[in-house]
């Protein structure tokens, strides 16, 4: 495989891997798939698969946003799968919750900082699942300087990205 630096990998090194100081070099693309990239990570013998998209569209008030970007990781060896998290390109609002709506279901995540995280593995499970069938996601939040932000996902691609970033880590 080809070892490739994109935006989405130097996000992931950066919000996610914070020792990764040499990880770049570490890192391999695996493919894109539809509207989703896939990474493997190898730091120390750990491995770490995860798979990356940037909104499709964003609506609210804001006239500058970071790195907005959704993520689902597996990491085996921390006994971690389907870890999704989505960064916002802003602060949230102190305690305030993020809903994501997938069709007809809907999931409630709680915030840190400009990160969104579920609640449980179970949760996360829910959600690929309902990713897994659905076309689109909404994920809207509020910013520390009040409104609403809404980020839309294209979620074309997503099955064959999960399929990838679960292989890759010798998951089933």
């Amino acid at each position: 495989m080809k070892t490739v630096l994109c935006p989405f990998a130097l996000v992931f090194a950066a919000a996610v891997t914070a020792g990764a100081v040499h990880a770049a070099d570490k890192q391999t693309f695996l493919g894109q798939h539809g509207d989703w990239y896939t990474y493997r990570l190898n730091d120390d013998g750990a491995r770490t698969c995860y798979m990356v998209s940037k909104p499709v569209r964003s609506r609210g008030k804001f006239k500058k946003r970071g790195d907005v970007v959704a993520f689902i990781t597996h990491r085996p060896k921390e006994g971690e799968r389907d870890v999704i998290n989505f960064q916002a390109g802003f602060t949230y609002k102190a305690n305030s919750t993020v809903a994501v709506k997938i069709g007809d279901s809907s999931f409630s995540l709680f915030t840190s900082k400009d990160t969104s995280w579920s609640r449980s593995p179970s949760d996360d499970k829910a959600i690929i699942g309902a990713m897994i069938k659905g076309n689109t996601m909404d994920v809207s939040g509020t910013p520390s300087r009040g409104g609403q932000i809404t980020d839309t996902y294209s979620l074309r691609g997503f099955t064959a990205a999960y399929k990838k970033i679960t292989q890759a880590c010798g998951l089933k």
